[in-house]
C-alpha cells in the first residue's frame, strides 16, 4: 500500500523508515503467496497491474479495521492519551498555523509524539498512515470526516508602494493590466484566482510576471512591491493590519472555501486523535485570522463577463 501511495519502492521505503530492499522483498513474498504479479516495474516507473489494483482496493478497509482494533485496545488499557500522531497539512497552513501550536499541545499531552508532514497533495490516510489532515478549499469525500475550522478567505492584495505606482483594480477585468504573481501547485497546475460575481463563482487565470511553487515566496514578492496576487487570508492578515499590504476587490471575495481538519470516519476515534482534534479546533478558532470587513474597502461588484 505504501508503494502504491508513493509511486516507487524507494519513496515507500523512506516513508516507512526501512531499506528499499526490505520493501522489495516484502512485495516479492506477497506476490509469491498470491501467485500473481502486483506491480509492473520498469527503470522509470512502478505501476499496479489489474490484479494489483483489485488487491489494493480490497486491502484498505481491512487494514484500517486492524489498525482501529489495535488502537481501541491500547486506549482501553492505558486510560489516557498516548502514542504517535502522524499529521498531514497543506504546506502554507501547516507552516503558518499548525506547527506553532504543536508545542503547546505536547506540553498538555506529553505522552503523545507528533510527526508533521507538509504536503499539498490529497491525504492518503491508510496508505500514508495519516491520522489527521489539515486541508484547504472545498472538500467532498465520503470516506472522511471534514470539520471546518474557519472560513478560507481568498484576497487580492498588493503593497502600498505597488498601489501608488499602478493603482487599485476596480474590477476583475482590470487585473489583466496589472503585474500578477501566480502560485504553481506541486502537480504543475497554476492556481486560478477565484471570485464571486453576482452570486456565482468565477475563475481568472492572469498572465503572471512571476510564478512560484511556494506560497511564502509569492507573499514576499508582493511585500516587495513586485506585483499583485491572490492569497489566503491567514497568510496576509497580519500584514493587512500593519499596513504593509492593501486588499483589493472586496466585493468579489468567494465565501465557499474553508480550512478543514480531516480524519477517517470511524466508530470510535483513538483517544490521541480525539484530544488533538479538540485542541486544534479550539486554538485555531481563537486565532485572529479574519480579514474581511475590517481591512477590505467595499467596492461595487462589476460583472466579469459582458
Amino acid at each position: 500500500m505504501a508503494v502504491v501511495h508513493e509511486g516507487s519502492f524507494a519513496k515507500a521505503a523512506d516513508r516507512l523508515g526501512v531499506g528499499r530492499s526490505a520493501v522489495s522483498r516484502s512485495v516479492q513474498r506477497l506476490e509469491t503467496q498470491l501467485d500473481t504479479r502486483l506491480f509492473q516495474r520498469t527503470t522509470r516507473s512502478t505501476t499496479l497491474t489489474d490484479e494489483g489494483q483489485l488487491f489494493y482496493e480490497s486491502c484498505g478497509p481491512g487494514v484500517e479495521r486492524i489498525i482501529q482494533s489495535v488502537e481501541e485496545l491500547q486506549d482501553l488499557r492505558c486510560g489516557f492519551p498516548r502514542g504517535h500522531l502522524r499529521i498531514s497539512s497543506a504546506v502554507g497552513f501547516g507552516r503558518k498555523v499548525v506547527a506553532p501550536l504543536l508545542s503547546d499541545f505536547q506540553q498538555q499531552y506529553p505522552d503523545i509524539t507528533l510527526e508533521l508532514i507538509l504536503d499539498d497533495a490529497p491525504a492518503e490516510f491508510t496508505a500514508g498512515r495519516i491520522d489527521v489532515a489539515f486541508r484547504n478549499g472545498r472538500l467532498d469525500h465520503n470516506q472522511i470526516i471534514a470539520k471546518q475550522l474557519i472560513p478560507m478567505e481568498m484576497l487580492v492584495c498588493a503593497s502600498p508602494e505597488y498601489i501608488a505606482g499602478h493603482g487599485v483594480p476596480q474590477s476583475i477585468t482590470e487585473l489583466a493590466g496589472h503585474r500578477c504573481i501566480n502560485f504553481r501547485f506541486a502537480s504543475g497546475r497554476i492556481f486560478e484566482w477565484e471570485f464571486k460575481v453576482n452570486g456565482y463563482p468565477e475563475k481568472f487565470l492572469p498572465k503572471g510576471v512571476q510564478t512560484f511553487n511556494d506560497a511564502d515566496l509569492v507573499l514576499q514578492a508582493v511585500l516587495n512591491g513586485e506585483g499583485i496576487a491572490q492569497m489566503a487570508g491567514y497568510q496576509i492578515c497580519e500584514h493587512l493590519r500593519s499596513g504593509r499590504l492593501v486588499a483589493c476587490l472586496g466585493g468579489y471575495v468567494p465565501d465557499d472555501r474553508g480550512h478543514y481538519i480531516c480524519y477517517l470516519s470511524r466508530r470510535q476515534l483513538p483517544m490521541r486523535i480525539r484530544v488533538f482534534i479538540d485542541f486544534m479546533t479550539s486554538r485555531i478558532r481563537m486565532l485572529n485570522l479574519h480579514c474581511l470587513d475590517s481591512y477590505i474597502p467595499s467596492q461595487p461588484v462589476v460583472a466579469l463577463r459582458a
